[in-house]
């Protein structure tokens, strides 16, 4: 179980680096909003993975952050956000709760309060509307600090937001003037 476990998170890891950041390694083009043939991600990808079908399956329907999608006719695999290359995912922009949480690390802090939230190497700045989640996040770079992001007076001032696919609220910048540091 331990070992099953162990492998899907690599193929996982695996997949988000063809699907989000270069396609190319796995010698595949994505379609425009981010599909990929799930045969040739099979044929293609290193085999030190072992990939096959059942294995795509597994990690999609078992994923905790649900990073994936398949297509309805189960032939084709695409990242849910996260990308660095340029996918149209249909996103629709959506009225987000009055606040959003993000996770980060001390170290980042000054850049922050001076620039706010940039999106960096991704197409967006990633949101949750749960704390822990932000916390989880933000301890994978260092000791964890929680912003608190006035989303809701974002929008309001008509600042898009969008809801992907697996529950990450998306925006383009936040500025410093709404995020507050969690005590």
């Amino acid at each position: 179980m331990k070992n099953n476990k162990v492998e899907l998170g690599k193929i996982s890891k695996y997949l988000s680096y063809i699907l989000r950041h270069n396609p190319s390694a796995a010698n595949l083009q994505l379609d425009p909003k981010g599909w990929a043939d799930i045969d040739l991600l099979i044929q293609n990808s290193d085999a030190s993975y072992q990939i096959t079908y059942e294995k795509i399956k597994e990690v999609v329907a078992t994923n905790e952050k649900q990073r994936f999608a398949m297509s309805q006719d189960g032939k084709k695999i695409r990242a849910n956000q996260g990308h660095s290359i340029q996918v149209d995912l249909d996103l629709t922009e959506t009225t987000p709760p009055p606040f959003l949480y993000h996770g980060t690390a001390v170290r980042f802090l000054q850049s922050i309060e001076q620039e706010g939230l940039k999106p960096m190497q991704r197409h967006h700045v990633h949101l949750t509307e749960d704390i822990a989640i932000a916390r989880s996040v933000g301890s994978r770079y260092g000791v964890p600090v929680i912003l608190t992001i006035s989303s809701g007076e974002m929008h309001k001032r008509g600042y898009p937001f969008y809801l992907s696919q697996n529950g990450v609220w998306l925006t383009n910048h936040v500025g410093p003037d709404f995020i507050k540091r969690n005590e």
